[in-house]
């Protein structure tokens, strides 16, 4: 991978670490985070905090993963079949946060599950876990894109 494209990773998680840490600007959830990242619409992301609302569904910063590369990579024709860069892009985001956090998580990847490692959801030590999360699945993405020829902007954050 070229220089350039580690750069583009690295600042796609830098992004969605900052978002989701709260300390430098105001806090966003996962989802929202990884969205934000990309320059999506994060209104839909919302229903992926706390793994669905409930904590009972998948975690949401992987899950936005994958929402975000079907955004980025779908085809917009709700008739249309899967787009073979979007199974590529599917494949690899897969394989890179595996190789990053994998060992970290285990096969269940319920939020409450991943989360109930911890005695208080809102301890330092589950926030920063969660943080991230989210960075390795915004690095993820990023890794996706490049592997596809799609490198995306990654745009400044906004106050």
């Amino acid at each position: 991978m070229s220089d350039a494209s580690l750069d583009l990773l690295e600042r796609a998680y830098k992004k969605a670490f900052v978002l989701y840490e709260g300390k430098e600007v105001a806090h966003r959830s996962c989802g929202i985070a990884l969205a934000e990242t990309f320059g999506l619409p994060t209104r839909s992301y919302q229903a992926l905090r706390r793994g669905g609302l409930t904590g009972e569904g998948s975690c949401g910063a992987l899950l936005a993963g994958e929402l975000v590369l079907g955004e980025i990579l779908g085809d917009p024709d709700p008739r249309g079949g899967v787009r073979p860069e979007l199974r590529q892009a599917i494949q690899v985001y897969r394989e890179s946060w595996k190789a990053r956090v994998g060992e970290k998580l285990g096969p269940d990847l319920r939020c409450n599950t991943l989360t109930g490692r911890f005695a208080e959801f809102k301890s330092p030590e589950r926030a920063s876990f969660c943080t991230e999360l989210a960075a390795e699945a915004a690095r993820a993405v990023a890794a996706a894109l490049v592997a596809v020829g799609k490198p995306p902007e990654i745009a400044p954050i906004s106050p």
